[in-house]
């Protein structure tokens, strides 16, 4: 019972934050003259972070624990990460294959950095986060793309991926549920995934699954860890609190493989950043310990506002949208709207030129598909407020009636 009042108290909270925001926004705009600009490009969530996890950091600051943390994470937060993959997702880490660091994209950026060397390839399904080919590139890699198609609900095709595996081949990267489709993988289909990768025992698998708490199906996450383990040898798992805790700006994401990688990318980030935020990481570690009920009510209002907006998508002419299987995202297609020109007077002729007459038009941002490698798309973050989504779906909707042949 007590947990339940403490998630509906959250849930309140962000609301209330939410509209506080909002009618901040509203008011000021109105006394300049301006309309307000709903952005729904962010993927963060809208909640608060709990109050549990903020006190915690509180005491941690009170108690002096504000020197130079270890450089591979505080040994609690680290038996805190241990202890979750054990709970969660049935898989036994030692303290030296754990290593906590400035955010998931660090650990992104250390396992790359560690193993790149020039020419070498990393496969990466498309549509893609777009962090994942700019640090393969800036690093002197070369991505490889494997598209994802819609007609397949963006999920990934095994036969797709052994065709992109190759002597060079030094990374695949999954990242399950996808940014920016939401797009999940079900158990038979991860089983055919490993057995591609079987083939190949020189080729190191990054699974990202920073989204893993955020599934809306009736399976609940599998990882491909857990599925098979002949492949921990070679095995990298990206997480992190930001997505599922609410607590992106805290920086805190960590890595679980083989010891030899993460002492390699260990020692990539000690000549970068050293350790993570020793108060943050009291944070993380009180969160990964507590009330998990805040994560139920969390997935339950992103679920419902998945159904409303791809409701409101899919009502629009020129625009179908799929349902994602997870995240905070849609990711609609508008390749009816190619080819037509807006109220404005700009020419659609690309999900970017959509992007910025709809901006400019309707004061509604998003990202064009362009920018995850798939067009003509668009990636809408459904972490904002339902009065909000509301508002920008029907702004959407009248740019879209309002759109004539060119």
């Amino acid at each position: 019972m007590e947990m339940a009042q403490r998630a509906r108290a959250l849930q309140a909270q962000a609301q209330a934050q939410a509209q506080t925001q909002t009618h901040g926004q509203a008011e000021g705009l109105a006394r300049g003259g301006g309309r307000e600009v709903i952005s729904l490009a962010l993927g963060e969530p809208d909640f608060p972070t709990p109050g549990p996890v903020v006190e915690a950091a509180c005491r941690a600051a009170r108690a002096g624990e504000t020197r130079y943390p270890p450089l591979t994470g505080t040994p609690a937060l680290k038996q805190a990460v241990r202890d979750k993959f054990a709970r969660e997702n049935g898989l036994d880490f030692a303290d030296g294959e754990i290593l906590v660091g400035n955010g998931g994209k660090q650990i992104l950026f250390n396992a790359l950095m560690a193993t790149l060397e020039p020419g070498a390839e990393v496969v990466i399904p498309r549509p893609y986060w777009a962090s994942y080919p700019l640090t393969v590139r800036m690093l002197g890699g070369t991505p490889v793309f494997v598209d994802c198609p819609e007609a397949d609900g963006f999920r990934l095709d095994a036969g797709a991926l052994a065709g992109a595996i190759g002597p060079r081949t030094r990374w695949v990267i999954l990242n399950l549920p996808c940014n920016p489709t939401g797009a999940s993988c079900d158990e038979a289909g991860l089983r055919a995934i490993a057995d591609v990768l079987r083939r190949h025992p020189h080729v190191w698998i990054l699974c990202d699954e920073i989204y893993e708490h955020l599934l809306f199906t009736s399976q609940s996450h599998r990882s491909l860890a857990s599925l098979a383990p002949d492949l921990l040898p070679r095995l990298l798992i990206l997480s992190g609190v930001s997505k599922t805790y609410a607590m992106t700006g805290w920086r805190i994401g960590f890595g679980a493989g083989p010891a030899r990688l993460i002492a390699a990318m260990s020692v990539v980030q000690g000549n970068a950043t050293s350790g993570a935020c020793s108060v943050s990481q009291a944070a993380a570690a009180a969160a990964l310990r507590g009330d998990q009920g805040v994560v139920g009510v969390m997935r339950d209002t992103y679920r419902a506002r998945r159904d409303r907006i791809v409701a409101a998508l899919r009502a629009m002419p020129g625009v179908r949208c799929a349902l994602p299987d997870g995240a905070f995202y849609a990711y609609p297609s508008i390749a009816g709207c190619i080819g037509r020109t807006s109220p404005g007077g700009r020419l659609i002729d690309s999900d970017k030129a959509f992007a910025l007459a709809l901006l400019e038009e309707q004061h509604v941002a998003v990202v064009q598909g362009s920018a995850f490698g798939m067009s003509p798309y668009l990636r809408l973050s459904t972490a904002a407020a339902d009065a909000a989504l509301d508002e920008a779906c029907r702004r959407m909707d009248a740019f879209c009636r309002g759109l004539t042949l060119a």
